[in-house]
């Protein structure tokens, strides 16, 4: 329901009283002069407003009438409508000859005035609403009531989406302002605050776009983003949970394993960020274990990087580690006998690629 306060009503007094001769009040439901032009006669009881209360209809007060009543001068008062219903009363001082034209004016603007405000907190609840109904579809439950209330409210939970995961270097307001530029310029994008500095955004599906560049327009605005996690489009509201859930472990082992990489898709990182999630189950716990026994002695480790990143080609790692065939042969053979592990055996060189892709970076 719509309460007319005193700001507003302060505000329609002060705005009217900037071009008009005579003095202006403004009166609540039950008939308290609740903005005026006289401040002595704030939160005082105004005896023509429960005239229109009461009746429903203009009042006019003239000079003779206003002699026999207590405390009341001539004047015009109309009542204030919002939606067909009376919220106020509205009174100008004066002859009502003269000011007649005056009240009806600034009766139109007061309405108008007291609609834009109506329509502001209509908005204002629909958006905090519709935080809190994603919040919970994306990260709590997903009740069908939910999903209808989304629905009602435009949100479109049936579309695709891509689930991106932004981690600013911020606080809630920069958040929040990264958000709402999101939102003005991707149609059907939901955004969803988890930490002040941790941002949800679900992404309408099937549009190419440049995530470089993304980034830098945020750092233009002057956004410091430390890294944004992507994970692949998402058909329904049930694959977009598991995808935020994927997208807040790809930022953790980011956070850990690739301090430095500011951009990473899950698509990139499936194996590692799956075996960090379960890092602390036992059964997956010794799966890396192998790349501890040769942790800090970084040659080693540097010929292993490049054993994985050349899929094995003996030359191809050579020439890249800028050492002969023989040496890198020697090196991994180094490799096999410390981590137990044998690089050219694949269920090794899986643990080895597990335990070197989980490695918290010093």
């Amino acid at each position: 329901m719509f309460v007319l306060d005193h700001a507003l009503a302060q505000n329609i007094v002060d705005r009217a009283m900037a071009i008009l001769p005579c003095n202006v009040n403004v009166m609540d439901y039950l008939g308290i002069i609740i903005g005026s032009g006289e401040a002595e006669r704030l939160y005082t009881r105004h005896e023509g407003a429960q005239l229109v209360l009461a009746n429903r209809r203009v009042v006019e007060i003239d000079s003779h009438t206003a002699r026999q009543l207590a405390g009341v001068k001539p004047g015009v008062n109309l009542p204030l409508m919002l939606d067909h219903t009376l919220v106020g009363v509205l009174g100008i001082t004066g002859e009502p000859e003269e000011v007649r034209v005056y009240a009806e004016l600034v009766k139109m603007t007061a309405e108008m005035l007291m609609e834009h405000r109506r329509q502001q907190a209509d908005e204002q609840w629909r958006q905090q609403r519709s935080e809190d109904l994603l919040a919970r579809l994306l990260l709590g439950d997903s009740q069908q009531s939910l999903i209808d209330e989304a629905e009602h409210l435009g949100l479109q939970p049936q579309l695709p989406r891509q689930a991106v995961l932004i981690e600013t270097a911020g606080d809630a307001v920069v958040t929040g302002d990264i958000a709402n530029w999101l939102m003005s310029r991707y149609a059907h994008s939901w955004c969803v605050t988890c930490e002040p500095t941790l941002l949800y955004w679900c992404r309408e599906a099937g549009k190419e776009r440049d995530d470089a560049l993304l980034l830098e327009q945020l750092a233009l605005q002057g956004w410091a983003v430390i890294r944004m996690g992507t994970v692949a489009q998402a058909t329904d509201l049930a694959e977009l949970r598991h995808a935020c859930a994927a997208a807040r472990d790809l930022l953790e082992y980011a956070r850990h394993v690739k301090p430095q990489q500011q951009l990473l898709r899950l698509e990139s990182h499936r194996l590692p960020v799956l075996f960090w999630r379960y890092r602390h189950d036992w059964l997956a716990a010794r799966v890396g274990e192998p790349v501890q026994r040769i942790d800090g002695q970084a040659q080693l480790l540097e010929t292993l990087r490049c054993w994985l990143d050349y899929s094995g080609e003996s030359q191809a790692c050579a020439d890249a580690l800028g050492i002969h065939r023989n040496s890198l042969r020697y090196r991994l053979e180094k490799i096999a006998e410390i981590s137990g592990c044998d690089p050219y055996r694949t269920d090794d060189l899986l643990r080895l690629y597990v335990g070197l892709e989980t490695k918290p970076r010093g």
